[in-house]
Order: C-alpha cells, then structure tokens, then sequence
C-alpha cells in the first residue's frame, strides 16, 4: 500500500507549496474565499492545476521520492458551503469530483519508484488565524465528518487536515477519519511565538489529540509558519517531538496577521528555506513530508528537496 511506504521511508516524500497564494499572485486567478476547488469550475483552471502539480511530480521523480499529491478541498468542506454559495449536496460532489480529477494526474503519473498518494484536504471550519473560532471534537466531528467520508468515498490515500489552530477541531476531524478507517494527519499553524493561534503549546496540543482519539493520527505536521517562528518549539527532547512527520513552512517571515494584510506576494529566499528545512531536519527524526505553504512554489520545495542531511536514529 501507498500509505506504508510513506509511513516506512527514511527519505522524505516531496508535497507541493502554496497553491492558493500561486494561482492567486502568479497565475492571476480569483479564488473565492481562498478556495482552489473552483480551479476545477473551467478548462484554463483544470490546466493550471495539472501543471503545477506536474512540476512537482517532476521534482520527486529527478529526486528519487515518493510524492503526496493534494486534492484541493482545503476550502470545500461544508462550513464553507454557504460562503461559496454551495448547496451541501454540491460541496460534497465538488470533494468527490476533486479526487477523481487529481487521480487521473496520479494515475498518469505513478511508477514502481515513484509513489503517488492522494491527499485529501480538509481545512478549519473558520478562519485559520482566528483564535477565537474554537470548538469541541464533538461539534468538528459533525461538522467535518461529511467532506472526510466524501473524501473516503473518492478513494484518497488518506486525510491532512491543514493550518488547524487548536487542538479540538483537530480531534474531531481525526474521529470522523477515524469512522471510516483513513489514515489521517493533523497540521497545526503557529504563531511567531512558536504556539497555535489559541495559545496552547504545539507539544500540549499533540498530547490533548493523542489522549482524545488513541493517537490515531499517523502523524503530526506543522504548516503555515516561517521555519523561525517555530525553531525554538522543537528544541526539546520531549517524546511529542517523535511525533512530527511533516513540515510545510511558509516562504515569508510575516505574521499571520500582516500576510492577511498584504497585496503583494513575499516569495522571501528559496536557498535560505532549504537551508533553514535542512536544519529543522536534523531535530526531527521522524520526518515524512516537506513541502512549503504560502507564498511558496516549485523553486522553494526543489530547494528543499536537495537537502538530505543525517539525522538522529528514531
């Protein structure tokens, strides 16, 4: 299977970068309420989106890595069906109509040597940098449990829930995985202090989902934050540390709330963002999947992907 590659590798898998602030900045396209799904809507859409997926199906190839292909539904569960404009029934048709396109790419694409999963995207009922936007497992399992199983019923490889800012909604979307046996991953965001936007500790965090769920998910990811943000965090010997098996960082050193501001993309350095991964590599040696997150591209994770360095034994 796919997934025990992924979970048994010592040389990490490639994802993507930001794919929202891409399109937006660089290709031009108006995503409403940052919702990538509506790519799918026309023919240049579904274009831009096989391209940019192919880069960097390209980069894991020349690599020699595997690849975890994003479907994108970050924004397409059902608390964003009204904002969209979409009925219930019409955002579970777009998740399930989102896997089989992106399945088609992987199915081009996928070799003996070069594994592609598919990745089913789900993203935080409100604002991904709105503390206050908080609710219990209970009311994120309901909440997310139909985009998950739309996305189980398409046949994904397994779930990422992505830039997640406190550790209930997190529980919730891994009980819903957990309903229809899908390998899952929870990604928080965090702040330039280190912790999620509702004030928890990223190691304190991790222990609540553990507790709440049997350390169901396969792994934890953090996304959406500069690797400075977040270096100190991870400067422990505490057992929640083996339990970070993914990195998507973002490209600029700006807070959350001054990207949320800004009208011009910040790239920042690609070869400094390799370089600071490589260092963030060596303190984690349970390392799965990096990538980038906003304001990052091909040029960013192909930096990246060069970087190997040794790491501590797990």
């Amino acid at each position: 299977m796919r997934i025990e590659k992924l979970k048994s590798t010592r040389r990490f898998f490639l994802s993507d970068g930001g794919l929202e602030t891409f399109m937006i900045f660089e290709k031009g396209f108006d995503l409403p309420c940052f919702s990538a799904a509506v790519l799918l809507d026309t023919e240049q859409g579904r274009s831009e989106l096989t391209s940019y997926m192919e880069r960097y199906i390209d980069l894991a190839q020349n690599t020699g890595r595997g690849f975890v292909m994003d479907v994108p539904t970050w924004r397409a569960g059902t608390a964003w069906a009204g904002p969209l404009g979409l009925s219930l029934s019409e955002t579970l048709a777009i998740n399930q109509s989102a896997a089989n396109f992106m399945r088609a790419i992987r199915d081009e694409h996928e070799t003996d040597t070069l594994p592609i999963l598919l990745n089913g995207l789900v993203g935080p009922s409100g604002d991904a940098y709105a503390p206050e936007t908080m609710i219990s497992a209970k009311e994120a399992l309901l909440i997310h449990a139909p985009q998950v199983h739309a996305l189980g019923q398409a046949g994904v490889d397994m779930i990422s829930a992505m830039t997640l800012t406190h550790a209930g909604e997190a529980s919730g979307i891994t009980l819903a995985a957990q309903e229809i046996d899908l390998p899952v991953v929870i990604a928080f965001t965090l702040e330039t202090d280190g912790r999620l936007p509702s004030g928890q500790a990223l190691g304190e965090a991790i222990a609540e989902v553990d507790e709440q769920t049997g350390n169901a998910p396969i792994y934890y990811m953090i996304n959406c934050a500069h690797p400075d943000h977040f270096r100190e965090a991870l400067d422990t010997t505490e057992p929640w540390l083996l339990r970070i098996g993914g990195l998507r960082s973002n490209a600029s050193r700006m807070s959350h709330q001054e990207l949320d501001a800004c009208e011009t993309l910040d790239d920042g350095d690609p070869v400094e963002l390799g370089h600071l991964n490589s260092e963030l590599l060596k303190l984690l040696p349970n390392i799965r999947v990096i990538g980038g997150c906003c304001g990052t591209d091909h040029r960013h994770v192909g930096c990246i992907a060069e970087k190997e360095p040794a790491r501590p034994a797990a």
